[in-house]
């Protein structure tokens, strides 16, 4: 996960960052978010809205938004989009009864606007899980 943030920094230097974790429910986003902020995996609970981090790596600041990926909170990322550098959208590689809609999800997130700019890192999480998918 470092070598990532160390991507972020080479192509936006020194300035604090806004990174968003999306991606469906269940994915491992706050997981992810919290092993970048503390450095551990934590115990956690279903994202019902978000949470916001600031998570330091190597002297370089980030503002991390872990967003909710349930049916009913998905429609209202794009009230986050505004000023984002970066998405970390996770994908569940164990999960192939929801890979299309994933997919369908990142893609339709892929057409705002807003986020022409964005720097994108898709993440194949769970990938120690028996049965999940492949990177490739």
């Amino acid at each position: 996960m470092g070598g990532v943030l160390s991507y972020f920094r080479g192509l936006l230097g020194s300035r604090e960052m806004r990174i968003l974790i999306l991606g469906l429910d269940g994915a491992g986003k706050t997981t992810i978010l919290y092993r970048l902020q503390v450095g551990e995996v934590v115990t956690t609970i279903p994202t019902i809205g978000f949470n916001v981090e600031q998570v330091t790596y190597k002297n370089l600041k980030f503002q991390v938004w872990d967003l909710g990926g349930q049916t009913s909170i998905r429609p209202y990322w794009r009230c986050y989009y505004s000023n984002t550098d970066a998405i970390i959208y996770v994908v569940d590689s164990a999960d192939r009864d929801r890979i299309g809609i994933s997919k369908d999800e990142l893609l339709y997130m892929l057409r705002e606007e807003e986020l022409a700019g964005a720097i994108l890192v898709v993440l194949a999480n769970k990938q120690d899980m028996e049965g999940c998918m492949t990177v490739a």
